[in-house]
């Protein structure tokens, strides 16, 4: 039986990436198409302007529709913004049966009771990740189907969004007849692309290095511990040296990519970079060590801030599987050492699973190298994986919309 194919969707503020998938019985993911187009109308994640967005998309969905039009039907959307909250809560039911069994509606019930909290009328919950469950007093059960007792328990984390910013990237899919499926925070999707069970289990933190935004993602015994999407990027790193060599971000953005280097010490201090060879406008010989100092000053901003964030959580310094790191700004040379210098954790650049994806032709193959790929990557791989409570909610939440669009 054939399998309904997948269209990935990263809608990032520097570029919309997008993938058509279609999934094997084997549980693979075979990547049929890859499409990269410059984004316009988004800040750190958001929609800023609507219409820049619909343009960007409808270019996009135009090449889709020339390799498969029913992935427009399926489409996996990543979410982002620096406005994601989460928290814990508990759910707790009664077992509905007389022989006290727990069946698969009493697992859905206690999961829709974790679910029952106060958040504010403009957010929505995105992701309900089981922590636990707890029968009759015995807890650290992964699935209790099956199991006898009176009383059943969730520890669940909440993951929850600004719903009209959410509302306002579902619009513009809409506007250009795609169709969503599910939504995934982007820091999740990317964990399912590049790490494994092993990582999880010992506990490990993926860092995603945006345009405007890092997003990282901590997991230990296999279970996400903390989410956060930190205001700051890979962007910020081309302003800072436009600032500091007085030139144009197009061009600082060209220094960046090709004379950048994370790590000031490792660069010779007598070289120089000649501005005119990029811009012939521009004159100037900066070295390639003040470059990289101000590279480094920001990547360590990084650091510090993904250090708090790991320090909130007890886990500084305290992550066996280390740090991943993933995204455009994955691919600054030497930013591994740096980072695991700052963060006192291993580090590697994270690449997508060879077991879990496939290509049909060399080219579509080099993404799968490329750490700037994770999040769509994982977007299309996270059908198998993540986002069952999602991949509801969001066809509810769209039926309510419709629904309302015709009471008075």
């Amino acid at each position: 039986m054939a399998q309904t194919p997948i269209l990935g969707l990263d809608v990032g503020s520097n570029t919309v990436k997008a993938v058509v998938a279609e999934p094997t019985p084997q549980g693979q993911i075979i990547i049929k198409h890859s499409i990269e187009r410059r984004s316009k109308g988004l800040r750190r994640g958001v929609v800023a302007d609507a219409d820049d967005v619909i343009e960007t998309l409808r270019d996009v969905f135009n090449e889709v529709a020339r390799i498969s039009k029913p992935a427009l039907k399926n489409i996996y959307l990543g979410v982002n913004g620096t406005d994601v909250k989460t928290q814990i809560s508990r759910g707790i039911i009664a077992v509905s049966r007389a022989n006290s069994e727990i069946y698969k509606d009493d697992i859905e019930r206690v999961i829709q009771a974790s679910e029952a909290v106060n958040i504010s009328s403009n957010r929505m919950i995105l992701h309900t990740m089981t922590r636990e469950f707890v029968v009759d007093g015995m807890g650290d059960i992964s699935d209790p189907l099956g199991i006898v007792g009176a009383r059943l328990e969730v520890v669940s984390y909440l993951v929850e969004a600004f719903e009209p910013a959410v509302n306002n990237l579902i619009k513009c899919v809409e506007m250009n007849k795609g169709s969503i499926s599910a939504l995934i925070l982007n820091p999740l999707s990317a964990s399912q692309a590049v790490l494994n069970k092993s990582q999880k289990e010992v506990g490990v933190v993926l860092v995603d290095i945006g345009y405007n935004t890092t997003g990282l993602a901590v997991y230990e015994e296999n279970k996400l511990l903390h989410t956060k999407i930190l205001a700051v990027g890979a962007g910020h790193i081309t302003s800072d040296l436009a600032v500091a060599l007085k030139i144009p971000v197009e061009t600082a953005e060209k220094v960046k990519l090709e004379y950048g280097y994370a790590s000031a010490r490792d660069v010779p201090s007598k070289e120089s970079i000649d501005l005119s060879k990029i811009d012939e406008t521009l004159k100037g010989n900066p070295s390639k060590k003040f470059v990289a100092e101000v590279i480094e000053s920001r990547l360590s901003e990084i650091c510090e801030l993904v250090n708090n964030e790991l320090k909130s959580i007890g886990k500084e310094g305290h992550l066996p599987g280390g740090a991943v790191v993933v995204g455009g700004g994955a691919r600054m040379p030497g930013i591994a050492e740096l980072f695991k210098s700052e963060l006192k954790l291993s580090t590697k650049i994270g690449f997508a699973g060879q077991e879990r994806f496939g290509t049909v032709s060399p080219n579509i193959a080099d993404i799968l190298e490329n750490p700037e790929y994770a999040t769509v990557l994982g977007l299309a791989f996270s059908n198998r994986e993540l986002d069952k409570d999602s991949r509801g909610r969001i066809k509810n939440n769209l039926i309510n919309r419709i629904i309302k669009g015709f009471l008075p």
